[in-house]
């Protein structure tokens, strides 16, 4: 069985929240030094850089091992479509996988990974984890970044997480989520509040299910008790709207993202090419009628959210073995998209959860969907589902919201030596990000190497790329005491982020910004750490991050 396309020397972990995780890529995702193959060998361009999505885990701490296989040009929910092999479930070597992440489930299944990335258009990121007893969490459109993947249908693709928890997925989910300014998919998204009790909606007519999913589906309903009020609902629309996917103008936009790429008969598994060459015919007004047809599946998909707060789904009809694919390689794959298809179609967030197991012994996977901005929601679900303790992801309500966000840029980030102090107030990491371009780094004097942000005064040039931040979520009631720790030449004051939004963050008094101390070209504080150790021993510096840490502790900082 091929998992792995390519293994990465593994760099030392940073510090971070996700510590020394070890994680995989699904090799449609760049990973700076390596080629994005896409599951097609002819593809040996070098990525010059990391995609976001893997820089942003990166510089959490978790470690990238390796790309993994795939369903060539992610068009696939089999695993069997890939010159460098099929892959196998980790339970059975006569049946397949699932894909398109078939690599990414697979490794994580089979614990040589913490967690790893795959992707979503179809249910990609859903059911290669029921068919190996994984979770899998496919996030709301826009929240995570897609550039620096290789494109399926690039208005629906997401990137998603598998882990052998909920516990970890979410909190590597949690590190994937950031506005990237540069993505024109990406947007900011409000997650509505969690409930104190949740409607979970079920499907109100018999699924077609093969016999032994549809024992465990029995069982799945009844467990789905312990989470909530379960009420059935009218799923024909959710289900019609799956179809459009693959019989709609969608194909078009497969064609557009690597049509190109189909005319090598030796290169191109044949099945992908006969899928998606269909592509090349659709015209605009094609396109229209199937973005109507949807407009109004969607509309009639709304009398089901005022009833349930989620919707539960098996996530495939039926664990196809290898040699029923093969007699049937279009037809079994495109059943098991069944209960997947219409998820990004329809702007809904997903996670998929282990379910009771077959008769048989093959795993059985659930998903719990919920309307874009319910990811919160599904995690909490997701956890209880699985006996996990709860997240508690809940937001506080509207008008409500006891916490305040602060940009920090030096001393105080993940790992430095003023970090305890913040999280000694209660803080939680949200995300890292940039200023707006117009700040500069200055460093200050005190007790210990920091950095100061002063922006540039209006109206001035802005030709940099901003200050990297993290920015962390602290309790409004924790705001004055955490204040009184900062000392001059430092203030709290308002600084305004790459996307445009403003929050709290560390500025510097106008007599602290000396020229001579200008570090903005470093563009981060631990790049310009970094360019004062040089090549030496890097044992030196984490010694003095020792020394600092337990200075911070000792006086309060």
């Amino acid at each position: 069985m091929t998992t792995w396309i390519s293994r990465v020397d593994e760099a030392p972990a940073r510090p971070g929240p996700l510590h020394g995780l070890r994680f995989a890529v699904k090799d449609n995702i760049d990973v700076a030094g390596v080629p994005t193959t896409a599951g097609d060998p002819r593809r040996t361009v070098v990525a010059a850089e990391h995609a976001p999505v893997v820089d942003r885990l990166v510089r959490a701490g978790a470690v990238v091992v390796g790309k993994t296989n795939l369903d060539q040009y992610a068009t696939g929910l089999v695993g069997t479509r890939s010159p460098y092999g099929a892959c196998r479930s980790v339970l059975s070597d006569e049946h397949v996988s699932g894909g398109s992440s078939s690599g990414s489930a697979v490794a994580v299944a089979r614990g040589e990974v913490d967690f790893a990335l795959g992707t979503d258009t179809a249910g990609s990121g859903r059911v290669p984890a029921a068919f190996n007893g994984i979770v899998g969490i496919k996030p709301s459109k826009g929240l995570v970044s897609t550039r620096g993947v290789v494109p399926a249908c690039r208005t629906l693709d997401c990137v998603t997480v598998f882990a052998r928890d909920v516990t970890t997925a979410r909190a590597a989910y949690e590190q994937m989520v950031g506005y990237d300014a540069e993505d024109p998919y990406a947007r900011r998204l409000e997650q509505r509040p969690v409930p104190a009790t949740c409607t979970i909606g079920v499907p109100d007519l018999p699924l077609d299910l093969d016999p032994e999913h549809a024992a465990a589906w029995a069982e799945a309903l009844t467990e789905a008790e312990a989470l909530g009020e379960v009420r059935r609902i009218d799923v024909r629309q959710f289900l019609e709207a799956a179809q459009l996917l693959y019989s709609g103008p969608w194909l078009a936009e497969r064609w557009l993202a690597f049509g190109d790429a189909l005319d090598d008969d030796a290169a191109v598994d044949p099945t992908v090419r006969f899928i998606v060459r269909d592509g090349a015919s659709l015209t605009a007004a094609d396109a229209f009628a199937g973005l109507t047809r949807l407009a109004e599946l969607a509309r009639r998909t709304e009398a089901a959210w005022a009833e349930v707060d989620v919707l539960l789904l098996p996530v495939t009809p039926g664990h196809p073995s290898l040699a029923e694919v093969a007699a049937d390689p279009v037809g079994v794959n495109g059943r098991l998209g069944t209960f997947t298809n219409m998820t990004n179609l329809l702007d809904l967030c997903a996670i998929a959860v282990p379910g009771p197991a077959r008769p048989d012994g093959l795993p059985f996977g659930v998903q719990l969907l919920a309307p874009a901005g319910g990811d919160d929601l599904l995690a909490e679900l997701g956890a209880r589902w699985c006996g996990e303790p709860g997240l508690g992801v809940t937001p506080p309500a509207a008008g409500e919201r006891d916490t305040v966000l602060l940009a920090v840029a030096g001393a105080h980030l993940s790992g430095q030596p003023l970090n305890p102090a913040l999280v000694s107030h209660g803080a939680t990491l949200v995300s890292t990000t940039r200023t707006a371009r117009d700040y500069r780094m200055f460093l200050v004097d005190g007790p210990l190497p920091r950095p100061g942000l002063t922006r540039l005064p209006k109206p001035a040039p802005a030709p940099g790329r901003g200050i990297e931040v993290e920015v962390w979520q602290l309790p409004v009631s924790e705001l004055g005491g955490f204040a009184t720790t900062v000392g001059a030449p430092l203030a709290l004051g308002p600084v305004e982020l790459a996307d445009g939004s403003e929050v709290l963050g560390f500025v510097c008094t106008a007599d602290a910004a000396r020229v001579e101390r200008d570090i903005t070209s470093h563009g981060a504080w631990r790049d310009y750490l970094a360019s004062r150790e040089g090549p030496r021993d890097g044992r030196a510096s984490w010694r003095r991050f020792g020394y600092w840490a337990s200075v911070a502790l000792r006086r309060g900082w």
